[in-house]
């Protein structure tokens, strides 16, 4: 059995999740809401400036979470369904297709992203993927079901790759891991874990990162 980690935005996703969330809220969100947005966008810019474009991401998307307090399970999975209803055509089915032959060996699947869980989930439902793990970004909710509006750790990075550990110390692999670990990804912020695993795979990889592949003798899949 081997492990199969496959990143979402620009690789399972050719899209990218946070201009369709940015788009699907153009049609739902309240004045408060944007207000809310517009906000985040203003200090992610100042951040962004002195920090880089992760440093933007990052509170750009705790501050779209912002706009999800005091919703419901029930009311995220209409607005993620919207999401999945928006971006369906934008999915790299050649991709889905290797990730049916690794199921088909024994492999098991992990979706590792930084990407909004309720987002995956309702994702890997309309592809009706099976078995798939999922390893990314959490809302949190508070002791009634209502999101507080508030995410958990980013998984971007390192994180993935301390994820993924986790993930196998919880399933007891740690002391016997797999013989092979996939990784399918396609960004600079994907290369310590296409370092950490055994078979990195870079799907459709900008010109920058191809050079990455060649230096690393990394597989490209496009």
């Amino acid at each position: 059995m081997a492990i199969i980690t496959v990143d979402f935005d620009g690789t399972l996703y050719q899209g990218n999740s946070f201009k369709a969330m940015f788009s699907v809220g153009k049609d739902t969100f309240t004045a408060k809401q944007w207000a809310i947005v517009a906000a985040g966008l203003a200090k992610a810019s100042a951040g962004g400036l002195l920090k880089g474009k992760n440093k933007f991401r990052h509170d750009f998307f705790r501050a779209f979470a912002k706009t999800f307090k005091g919703k419901t399970t029930e009311e995220l999975d209409l607005f993620f369904q919207e999401l999945v209803d928006h971006g369906k055509e934008e999915v790299h089915h050649t991709l889905v297709s290797r990730i049916l032959d690794h199921q088909s060996n024994g492999d098991t699947v992990i979706v590792l992203s930084g990407a909004l869980q309720p987002f995956l989930n309702a994702f890997i439902k309309h592809l009706q993927l099976k078995d798939v793990h999922v390893l990314s970004t959490e809302l949190q909710f508070d002791r009634n079901g209502q999101c507080t509006g508030e995410i958990g750790q980013i998984v971007n990075g390192d994180v993935k790759v301390a994820k993924l550990q986790e993930w196998m110390n919880q399933q007891h692999l740690s002391e016997n891991p797999p013989k092979e670990i996939w990784a399918y990804a396609d960004s600079e912020s994907d290369i310590p874990l296409l370092h950490f695993v055994s078979n990195p795979v870079l799907v459709n990889p900008k010109e920058s990162m191809v050079k990455v592949a060649e230096e690393n003798k990394w597989a490209i899949f496009a």
